[in-house]
């Protein structure tokens, strides 16, 4: 096969993007073993993460009304992946996602989160209609055909919008498009837009040499360009949507502008790729559980793209198909990062990481001179339209694109995304190859500096794990900050050669340095908290405040606690504990305190906090912990996470209140806390309570029940709730618990009940349990 240009980079700057192909022996061994990438999560793994979750660590800007699931567990090497979505109040969060990373220990090592604050939306009742945001949708593309309509949260960074998400199918500057289109609930304006597309043996009419070992699929006399074990790798007819079958197992006549040996270069790219992925990434096919979509060639556009359903192939302006394995295994890499967490990235980043996909494919596939041997160049064999490879990996310049980073190259309005890939392309290559390797092309550095490489398949393992750190929010400076993680990671226990060349290129080509990328020591300890140890005070005194400390990691650290006996807080900060001790505190307490690093490493120590007696307890004094929800945690009331609110409305004092209920569906919410009674005194609960609905029926269908023990203190209901809208307005309640409490222990818990239809939100505040002698 000849080596053609694959040319014009203003040609597949229209073509959404290169992707990477799936299984099937081709040149490469056979019998390697294939390592799924998904996996069942290790319990250490997703225990962890759960946690994280469950403790509502800072860094996930978790909201009283937003919930998450998992998705399933990807794994680089030792490391395993916990992704992340969420929904606010039952709507999904259109960059909310993040993912927890944890190590073969079970240790979470990193958060990589997209928003960068809380979902602040006061509701999520839409003023624009869907049927109006589907007319602004269809006006994004020419004989658009709309998808259905559905209200999300769009989250970008620390802002909030309701908006409708419709999906217009058709074209775009004349090109194929499936336009996802974000339309504000409230204003109707439309707010962004992401686009999904991006753009046996055979005869070959680029590959080889001929012929190549491409494998099918034999049922009865009939054969079929199926790839065996992958049976979503197909290529078809684009014609006709029909998988290329025949009475033999020879396919193609070397002539590149015929569809059947276009099929013979595109089937023989993937199945290369396929092994690549499972031989370097341990990943299984596209999707990492054994998928992969059909290619089609046969479009009549001088174009190649992946739309989320298929890669289409088109042809150069000689009429041959543009099936080079870089461009099919480009394709193919839309895919992968589709089908990695946070979806194709973002940050005008997206054809680089394809790029980077074909390069690898093409370099793990090594064909000898005159066909398509390793290089860096894409699409230099089929000559898009005469001009030779559209982008230059050694060189981005050469080509027109930017070599080096700066602001412009990250937004889509000032810098089309093929050319975008410069820096990317250009990181690539210096990481992989350095600046001024022997039998290689020089690479000229934005900053002069000598860079060496450490290979495509080790970069390439940095390179995938980092995806797999990967949110909607992901850019060239977030690319930066996970491959540096992903390089101390894999390989900084022994060596950090790894990270510092990564780190160097990275340098090389004007992408700044990231909060919480860290530094790599080779066996650098990660986060230990250090003083851990047993700690004793006296009930009602101020105790002599202490401040825990870690080591490891990237300071400063953020610190919680949980277990701490009432009256005592941390500093979040600080890590100081201080704080009084009420008089009725005596006994043991199991304390777990959190640290949490700059790069999201979360460590853990526990210890046993013995409070002992008063030496003179009297009937005086307040005896809730935690009393106005102003403490970082939310202990010792036991509550969900999602009830500990605050900023979101009004609360009576303080920052911080309760909200309970409001969901509008079926369900109930409860917060309790134990108090002591002491023997011979009365304890008087107050609290301060308001209340809103949407229930206009006049009868009891939403409730709030307060309760000592099993005793009801009071019962309210929508009816006693002011019918939204209406002002925030707290009332007190007063109740003298019974006197058989006194010398008990006594749970005191609030249960908000609603039913399926319109929403009641209880918010409480300002909670006391006063202790007095009896009259």
């Amino acid at each position: 096969m000849n080596l053609r240009n694959l040319g014009a980079a203003s040609v597949l700057a229209t073509a959404a993007a290169l992707a990477v192909v799936p299984h099937g022996p081709a040149a490469a061994d056979p019998t390697a073993p294939a390592a799924p990438t998904v996996s069942d999560p290790p319990p250490t793994a997703r225990a962890a993460a759960d946690e994280v979750v469950a403790a509502r660590a800072p860094q996930l800007h978790l909201g009283p009304h937003d919930a998450v699931h998992a998705k399933p567990t990807l794994r680089s090497d030792d490391l395993r992946f916990v992704p992340y979505e969420r929904t606010h109040r039952g709507l999904p969060v259109v960059g909310g996602d993040f993912v927890v990373v944890v190590d073969g220990a079970g240790d979470v090592v990193h958060l990589s989160v997209a928003q960068t604050d809380e979902v602040q939306l006061p509701d999520v009742v839409p003023s624009v209609a869907a049927p109006v945001a589907r007319t602004k949708s269809a006006a994004k593309v020419t004989r658009a055909r709309l998808g259905r309509s559905r209200l999300v949260v769009l989250q970008r960074g620390d802002r909030s919008d309701l908006a409708w998400r419709t999906t217009a199918s058709g074209r775009r500057d004349g090109e194929p498009s499936r336009l996802d289109v974000y339309v504000d609930a409230d204003s109707g304006q439309v707010l962004e837009t992401s686009e999904n597309v991006q753009h046996g043996e055979g005869n070959p009419g680029w590959s080889g040499p001929a012929p190549v070992r491409i494998d099918t699929l034999r049922t009865g006399p009939t054969y079929a360009m199926t790839t065996p074990g992958a049976t979503t790798l197909t290529c078809q007819d684009s014609a006709t949507n029909r998988t290329f079958t025949g009475p033999d197992d020879v396919w193609g006549n070397g002539n590149p502008a015929s569809k059947e040996t276009g099929c013979v270069d595109a089937l023989y790219g993937a199945q290369q790729m396929k092994l690549m992925l499972s031989r370097w990434l341990g990943r299984d096919g596209m999707d990492a559980m054994g998928d992969w979509l059909p290619i089609k060639v046969g479009i009549d556009d001088v174009n190649a793209y992946y739309d989320g359903t298929q890669v289409q192939i088109g042809h150069n302006t000689s009429g041959q198909w543009l099936s080079a394995i870089d461009i099919v295994a480009h394709e193919y890499g839309h895919g992968i990062d589709d089908h990695t967490p946070g979806g194709i990235s973002n940050g005008n980043t997206s054809e680089f990481v394809a790029d980077v996909f074909g390069t690898a494919t093409e370099w793990f596939d090594n064909q000898p001179a005159p066909y398509d041997t390793r290089d860096f160049l894409i699409g230099e064999q089929v000559d898009f339209d005469g001009t030779g490879e559209i982008r230059n990996m050694h060189d981005p310049s050469l080509e027109n694109d930017p070599s080096c980073y700066s602001a412009t190259v990250g937004n889509p309005e000032l810098t089309g995304v093929h050319s975008a890939a410069g820096p990317g392309n250009h990181w690539f290559y210096l990481a992989a190859i350095g600046s001024n390797a022997a039998g290689q092309p020089q690479s000229p550095t934005c900053n002069g500096a000598r860079v060496h490489g450490i290979g495509v398949p080790k970069l390439m393992k940095i390179m995938y794990t980092a995806m797999l750190m990967k949110t909607s929010a992901s850019s060239y400076p977030m690319y930066r900050q996970w491959t540096l993680i992903a390089a101390r990671q894999l390989y900084g226990a022994s060596s950090c050669v790894e990270f510092n060349r990564v780190k160097a290129a990275w340098n090389a080509v004007s992408v700044p340095a990231q909060p919480g990328e860290g530094t790599c020591t080779p066996g650098q300890d990660t986060l230990r908290v250090t003083n851990a140890t047993s700690r004793t005070a006296t009930a009602g005194t101020t105790i002599f405040p202490f401040t825990m400390t870690a080591t490891g990691g990237t300071g400063p650290y953020a610190w919680s606690a949980s277990g701490l006996p009432a009256g005592l807080t941390i500093g979040s900060n600080t890590g100081e504990v201080d704080g009084s001790l009420g008089t009725d505190t005596a006994g043991s307490y199991v304390v777990t305190v959190t640290a949490i690093d700059q790069a999201g490493q979360i460590a853990r120590g526990s210890f046993t906090m013995t409070v002992n007696g008063s030496p003179s307890p009297f009937c005086t004094g307040q005896r809730l912990g935690n009393a106005g929800f102003e403490n970082q945690t939310r202990a010792p009331w036991n509550m969900p996470p999602w009830l500990y609110e605050g900023t979101r409305f009004t609360s009576r004092s303080g920052l911080n209140h309760v909200v309970m209920g409001g969901m509008g569906v079926a369900g109930s919410d409860t917060m309790s806390q134990e108090v002591r009674i002491p023997e011979g005194c009365r304890a008087t609960l107050t609290f301060y309570v308001s209340s809103r609905t949407d229930e206009a029926a006049p009868e009891a269908l939403d409730t709030l029940t307060v309760r000592a023990n099993s005793y009801t203190l009071l019962t309210r209901s929508n009816l006693d709730a002011c019918l939204s809208p209406c002002a925030n307005s707290y009332v007190q309640v007063t109740k003298v618990l019974p006197a058989f409490f006194a010398g008990r222990t006594v749970t005191l818990s609030w249960t908000s009940q609603e039913n399926a239809m319109n929403r009641t939100s209880w918010y409480v505040d300002d909670v006391a349990v006063t202790i007095t002698p009896v009259p």
